[in-house]
């Protein structure tokens, strides 16, 4: 069982439990049990007990995926308790690693990993205070420059200037961070932990600052790149920056809304966008593009057609695919390769559903993560849709919400999706029939929870029964409203909210002048 426990891990923890002894007593402990009594401190949320590890580690690597992940002692996973008492006291200790006055032949540590971390909606810690990824940014910056400062203005154990570890992580940049990474960025080579950036996010940010940190962040090392919401990046832009920077190990790119609209090219435009899929061609590592939200109308095979890799991620939500666009996907060799597809915002049955049944048959041996959002999916359609499905037997998350489908077609669809041996979640749409009769779909914003809830609630106890007769109590079904969770977008909603206010404003006070 997953919450079994060794006799080995039951006594870290007892050893632990008592802060103030384990602390004096870390000296005497054997350097292979530092893992072991670290994950065991991280599950009783022991702060100072986990500084005091970090701060005398033994080891020549920390990895807190590993650590955190599943281990023979205890097979449970704590990689997803981003515990702020917990990460807070881990670099802590990592910065006073550094300056511990223990004989500098005794630190071997050389490389720290933090990229294990994963940020989920619910947490178990007692605390239920996460610590994000732009909160693991700030933080890590801030206290890489209180070390150089500190360094500067002490004299220091002649060994501590020779100390050099890389701490990897995964960077999240906004407005509000932005100068703390930048001049920890800058000062990098001078610091004894090493920021290493291997994802790299950016939101509410000015297209000159991207350019400016992406250069800083080590581009031939970045695995991941998220570009998104409120960073003006249009195609020209996007050109630019392949041209002027190379992503030999990129492995996902996620591009933000509206950095394609096919609907105003001119034939220089057309130039660009060859240019920029002849660049993603040359990144042969590149599995994962998002590009949700542009208009790319008749344009997917020009962008996907250079890349040298089959993609093993898609989105191409609301991106205005036409017959031409699906016929390319359904026979494009990413067809076999495609675990994850987000088609969202389509009328796939309506517009090309022979093409959207090949696509899915050519990726079902591998896909497990489907989303269909905003497709006008109906009644008639559903014996289409499970035909559509029903060679998906990988399939473990299936995403349907905003779709016109009533209370007993949905009941007909779970009944189908029981079958499918692997599935974990399903995200299904508030029926039709709760909806007034008025209502058109899509449904705008302020129209969405404009319906029938004890009826919601009645339809949803039946879905789960359904569930639960096929003894299929693994899956879990919800209809999330404003769609899924984002654990980025969550930390750092304020910032972005302020930003949306002051840009509306702006447009107003523009608006009122031009009158």
């Amino acid at each position: 069982r997953g919450t079994m426990k060794s006799l080995r891990f039951i006594s870290a923890e007892a050893f632990v439990s008592n802060a103030e002894f384990a602390r004096k007593s870390l000296g005497g402990v054997a350097h292979n049990l530092f893992p072991l009594l670290f994950k065991a401190s991280y599950l009783l949320e022991q702060g100072e007990v986990i500084h005091d590890l970090v701060k005398n580690w033994p080891l020549a690597d920390f990895n807190i995926g590993k650590l955190l992940g599943t281990t023979v002692d205890y097979q449970e996973d704590l990689s997803h308790r981003t515990c702020s008492v917990c990460l807070e006291s881990c670099l802590t200790g990592l910065r006073d690693y550094v300056l511990n006055h223990s004989s500098p032949y005794m630190k071997r540590l050389k490389v720290v990993d933090l990229t294990g971390i994963k940020d989920v909606e619910v947490q178990f810690c007692e605390c239920k205070k996460r610590m994000g990824r732009w909160t693991r940014t700030q933080l890590l910056s801030k206290l890489c420059l209180e070390l150089l400062v500190y360094l500067q203005q002490t004299q220091c154990n002649p060994g501590t200037s020779e100390i050099s570890i890389d701490v990897l992580i995964d960077l999240y940049v906004t407005e509000r961070n932005y100068e703390l990474v930048v001049q920890a960025l800058l000062k990098k080579c001078y610091c004894p932990l090493k920021i290493c950036c291997v994802a790299f996010r950016s939101d509410n940010l000015a297209l000159q600052k991207f350019f400016y940190i992406i250069k800083l962040t080590d581009p031939s090392s970045l695995r991941k790149l998220e570009i998104v919401h409120n960073v003006r990046l249009e195609m020209e832009h996007l050109e630019i920056l392949f041209n002027s920077i190379h992503f030999p190990l990129l492995m996902s790119l996620t591009l933000p809304a509206r950095t394609f609209n096919v609907r105003r090219f001119t034939d220089a435009d057309e130039g660009i966008l060859t240019n920029i899929g002849e660049k993603m061609g040359e990144m042969t590592q590149l599995t994962e593009l998002s590009i949700s939200f542009s208009i790319l109308t008749g344009r997917i095979r020009k962008l996907l057609s250079p890349l040298k890799t089959p993609l093993k991620m898609l989105d191409v939500s609301n991106c205005s695919l036409n017959h031409a666009d699906m016929a390319y996907l359904a026979n494009s060799f990413h067809a076999n390769h495609l675990e994850a597809l987000d088609l969202s915002g389509h009328n796939i049955h309506d517009l090309y559903p022979s093409t959207f049944f090949k696509l899915l048959s050519h990726s079902s041996s591998v896909l497990r993560s489907l989303t269909l959002e905003d497709c006008n999916i109906q009644d008639t359609h559903l014996n289409m849709l499970i035909l559509s499905l029903s060679p998906c037997q990988k399939l473990q998350e299936f995403k349907f919400i905003g779709n016109p489908l009533s209370s007993q077609a949905l009941k007909q669809l779970f009944i189908f999706l029981c079958e499918l041996p692997m599935l974990k979640t399903v995200e299904f749409p508030v029926p039709r029939d709760c909806y007034p009769t008025s209502i058109t779909y899509p449904i705008d914003d302020a129209s969405l929870c404009r319906f029938d809830q004890r009826k919601y609630e009645s339809v949803a106890e039946e879905l789960n029964l359904i569930l639960l007769q096929a003894n299929r109590e693994d899956v879990k079904a919800s209809t999330p409203l404003f769609g899924s969770y984002d654990a980025a977008v969550e930390e750092t909603n304020n910032e972005l909210g302020a930003y949306l206010i002051k840009s509306f404003k702006e447009t107003l006070e523009k608006f009122t002048t031009s009158l």
